[in-house]
């Protein structure tokens, strides 16, 4: 099967059509920021009968909580996540619930602007180490390659199809935000490094094999590096896609089964494995022939 014959079609149109999408959404919705990276509060309760956001919203909407978002947890447990409240704030919003159900608190948090500002710089930051390092280790992980390869071009094409992978999931994000009030807070980014090693790993997989392909002793080490390309592809897809297709299996149960608190990380995670299996066979792979078509 040749996978790379139809290259262009799969980073220039495909890639570039979903990637536009994503940025276009970010430019229009933006992503919405949760109370780790705005500032904000949170109260967790427990009320004592179940009940559903209809009713705890009409027991809050004479007290004035700017930004109100509330997910339940288990069956009786509620988390209300609004801008920043005193004390005295929270105990009334508590009293209001009792009108639903009799109430019990059980955790209360603020984050000021000063630690959310904080927190979104050292993401950032933790982000940008992490891929300059990938570029470093790959580099130095395949610099045992024929003379007309280079090393760094292998480390930034990981990179290339590393940023495709973060901007669709971005982007997705930035829908999610807009219709579904997902934000972005320390799990997300938890999400976004952990993609970021998967698509990483998932792209090794495939051009350890290219090198090892261009071995002296390999039966297709004469062939061109299209070919030689394709052939690894082929060696290496079942393992690809079966190592993912696990993943999202057990991504997708958890996305069904899992509380309501979890499902933006599980689903950054799923969107992040899909697109991590898609970039390493058709981004990262066409972009190294590209870079290299005139060795």
């Amino acid at each position: 099967m040749n996978f790379l014959g139809k290259k262009k079609i799969w980073y220039l149109i495909i890639s570039w059509i979903v990637i536009s999408a994503g940025l276009i959404c970010l430019f229009i919705f933006k992503l919405k920021p949760g109370i780790d990276f705005a500032g904000g509060s949170l109260i967790e309760v427990e009320i004592n009968k179940q009940t559903n956001i209809g009713e705890i919203k009409d027991a809050l909407k004479d007290h004035d909580l700017p930004n109100l978002n509330i997910y339940q947890i288990g069956e009786r447990g509620w988390i209300l996540k609004t801008k920043e409240i005193n004390e005295e704030k929270k105990n009334q919003s508590i009293v209001a619930l009792g009108k639903v159900g009799e109430t019990t608190e059980k955790r209360f948090e603020s984050v000021g602007p000063t630690v959310s500002n904080d927190l979104r710089k050292k993401s950032i930051l933790a982000i940008s180490l992490a891929t300059i390092a990938l570029i470093f280790y790959i580099a130095i992980a395949f610099y045992r390659l024929p003379k007309f390869l280079s090393p760094w071009k292998f480390g930034l094409a990981a990179i290339v199809a590393l940023a495709h992978d973060l901007l669709v999931v971005l982007g997705a994000f930035a829908i999610f935000g807009h219709f579904l009030d997902y934000e972005i807070d320390s799990l997300f980014i938890t999400a976004m490094l952990t993609i970021l090693g998967f698509s990483v790993h998932d792209t090794i997989v495939v051009f350890d094999r290219i090198r090892e392909n261009f071995r002296s002793d390999s039966p297709v080490s004469h062939l061109k590096l299209e070919e030689v390309a394709n052939f690894s592809i082929v060696q290496t897809i079942a393992r690809s896609l079966n190592t993912s297709l696990t993943i999202i299996l057990v991504l997708l149960a958890m996305l069904v089964l899992g509380g309501q608190t979890l499902q933006p990380f599980i689903l950054a995670l799923l969107v992040g494995m899909i697109t991590g299996t898609y970039s390493s066979i058709f981004i990262a792979t066409p972009l190294l022939i590209f870079w290299h078509k005139n060795k």
